[in-house]
């Protein structure tokens, strides 16, 4: 039997700390390397975390600190940035949910962007191979942005990016897919699954990278049929520099950088909870350059995972990762609506307790239900046309 791949995250993350071999007792020993220089720095410079002891003598007082949460960043968020103005490359900005109209920033340094693109490439490399085109669906902003990012770690693997980006009509992506025939594609999962629906056997797409948002079980399963190929789902955010956590060959869970993200997880009140359990994502960034953050609270539901991978990397997993609250109603609706196969892509909106779902399908369906996720439903499915834009640019949410 031939002996399963290790993780390249692995590889990467030795390559990157001049590590021989990976250890728990040397990833622990280095994360709190890194979180007391953090807290040295912090101390000396008085700002968000001035506060907070110089350092610490175990990782487990780390949970005795207090969180960050997402109100802190977009008020406090200013205080948070260790590097002055002239040294920032690049800000992202997020319209919050409240209703003071402010928005929450995250800032970067090159430093930083630099090593998002080395973690993309390391995890990109496990399905994209050199020759070969792969199709990136994600923003394209300019310098420094998510898209760019992603094209730079394919070329540095000698692939060549098809930078196709977001906002294209659903006939530009098919004429992309029938004119340079990539094989592989980074992007959201709905739109994977509704360009596979529509090109059918066609498609030249065997191997795919998903992020940003959340994906049912259902429809992972279509698009690996399809694919004939597993999925390999990636987990990242603004707050833990964009990459987070991705896939290994074993795909039983996404590799966490612990390089430069110590997570933990935590119930409602708090608690840390041990690995195994199911509660919140908090992140710690321990290498980020222009803003580090403690103790951030993501909203994000997951659990770490508490057997060993099966590819024979230490590094710890995350399980699949959906968004709390009224945000993970819309998985559930995805996982329902897209099990028919004619539907092509649909926008949910609730008003008054009623469920309106507008959308596109390749011929009309009938028997649609007239109950989902307990509330009555109005749909509203027209004819597909290759001038339709896909739905949702962005996290598909109920509007």
């Amino acid at each position: 039997m031939i002996p399963m791949k290790i993780a390249a995250l692995d590889h990467w993350v030795r390559e990157q700390e001049g590590l021989s071999v990976l250890t728990r007792e040397r990833i622990e020993a280095l994360q709190l390397r890194k979180l007391n220089r953090l807290l040295e720095q912090e101390k000396e410079r008085g700002g968000f975390y001035w506060n907070l002891p110089g350092s610490l003598s175990d990782l487990s007082e780390l949970s005795k600190l207090p969180f960050t949460t997402e109100a802190d960043l977009t008020e406090q968020g200013h205080r948070m940035v260790l590097l002055s103005q002239a040294k920032i490359d690049r800000i992202r900005t997020e319209e919050t949910s409240g209703t003071t109209g402010q928005a929450k920033r995250v800032y970067y340094s090159g430093a930083d962007n630099e090593r998002t693109i080395s973690f993309f490439a390391a995890g990109l490399s496990e399905l994209v191979h050199p020759g070969e085109k792969t199709m990136i669906c994600m923003p394209f902003t300019g310098p420094g942005g998510l898209g760019e990012l992603i094209a730079e770690a394919i070329r540095r693997l000698g692939a060549k990016p098809l930078e196709t980006g977001i906002g294209k009509t659903y006939g530009e992506l098919l004429a992309v897919l029938d004119e340079e025939r990539p094989e592989t594609f980074v992007g959201m999962p709905v739109p994977l699954l509704s360009l596979l629906r529509l090109q059918g056997e066609k498609i030249s797409l065997r191997r795919a990278l998903v992020s940003a948002d959340a994906c049912p079980k259902t429809v992972i399963a279509e698009i690996e049929a399809r694919l004939g190929s597993r999925l390999y789902p990636h987990y990242g955010s603004r707050e833990s520099g964009l990459g987070g956590a991705v896939t290994c060959p074993a795909f039983s869970g996404m590799h966490l950088r612990e390089n430069d993200i110590i997570a933990e997880i935590v119930d409602g009140t708090g608690r840390p909870l041990p690995k195994g359990q199911w509660g919140e994502l908090v992140i710690t960034t321990i290498q980020a350059d222009a803003m580090p953050l403690l103790r951030y609270r993501t909203g994000d539901y997951t659990r770490l995972m508490p057997d060993p991978c099966p590819c024979g990397s230490v590094l710890s997993r995350l399980d699949r990762v959906v968004r709390m609250g009224g945000k993970s109603r819309m998985e559930q609706l995805d996982g329902i609506v897209f099990r028919n196969p004619k539907i092509i892509d649909y926008r949910a909106r609730m008003e008054e307790g009623v469920l309106y779902l507008d959308g596109y399908v390749t011929e009309p369906c009938k028997d649609l239900p007239g109950q989902l996720l307990g509330c009555p439903v109005c749909w509203n499915l027209s004819l597909f046309s290759e001038e339709n834009l896909p739905c949702y640019a962005a996290k598909r949410i109920i509007e």
